[in-house]
């Protein structure tokens, strides 16, 4: 496929995945724009990212640092949204709070501790989500939905970052109604701390096969790749 074609399918991915979330604000009662959009720019290459962004995208997920941080230099002029997606080892946290805007891969209060203790009190706040391993599956990293609020309260009270909310990444599944019932868990959990006192706004679930689902039970950003980029390329 030449250079002009593959631009011209990128954009008519992303303008048909815009309005397919759009489309699931208005079927499930959500207000129009409630939902963001986290393109998920793993493995694709600056160009794809800065086709996408002439389209109006700010909001990029990134999981490998390695191949995110040449893209956020090449792109610095584009003023973009950087989140950070993938399992943060400690070693890592420096460079995370750096260039980051947003993580949504919090999944312990080790983590978060660190995050803070290397972000700037001259930036902005660091946007966190805790990642909640809603059926202790062993392949997923995460606190377990009993330990979620007392390790909520202890991030919350951190200085240099700030809990938005919680994430999840459930078991695929193509039934509509088990993709519901899985994200409504993670929002009733999300319920139960806002009611308890803390202040949550962002609910981060939802890929390309079951954002209809996230958006139904309350996601305000969905993490999607697949459906923009193509198929997914193998990490180098």
């Amino acid at each position: 496929m030449n250079a002009d074609n593959h631009q011209k399918e990128l954009i008519q991915r992303y303008q048909s995945l815009i309005e397919r979330i759009r489309k699931a604000e208005q079927d499930y009662d959500r207000p129009s724009g409630s939902v963001s959009l986290v393109a998920v720019s793993k493995t694709y290459p600056a160009a794809d990212i800065r086709k996408i962004a002439e389209q109006g995208q700010t909001a990029f997920g990134e999981n490998y640092l390695q191949d995110a941080l040449p893209k956020i230099a090449q792109l610095k002029e584009l003023n973009l949204q950087w989140h950070f997606i993938g399992h943060i080892q400690s070693n890592k946290c420096r460079d995370v709070t750096t260039h980051f805007d947003w993580v949504h891969s919090v999944d312990r209060f080790k983590i978060a501790r660190r995050l803070s203790d290397h972000r700037s009190s001259g930036q902005p706040m660091l946007n966190l989500f805790l990642q909640v391993n809603l059926h202790n599956e062993e392949s997923k990293s995460g606190v377990s939905p009993e330990q979620t609020a007392d390790t909520a309260q202890q991030i919350s009270a951190l200085p240099n970052v700030r809990l938005r909310g919680l994430m999840a990444i459930p078991e695929p599944s193509d039934d509509f109604a088990s993709q519901c019932n899985v994200f409504a868990e993670l929002r009733k959990l999300q319920e139960k701390l806002v009611d308890e006192g803390l202040q949550l706004d962002c609910l981060s679930m939802g890929m390309t096969n079951d954002l209809e689902a996230a958006v139904a039970q309350g996601a305000t950003h969905v993490r999607i790749g697949t459906a923009i980029f193509g198929p997914r390329q193998k990490h180098p």
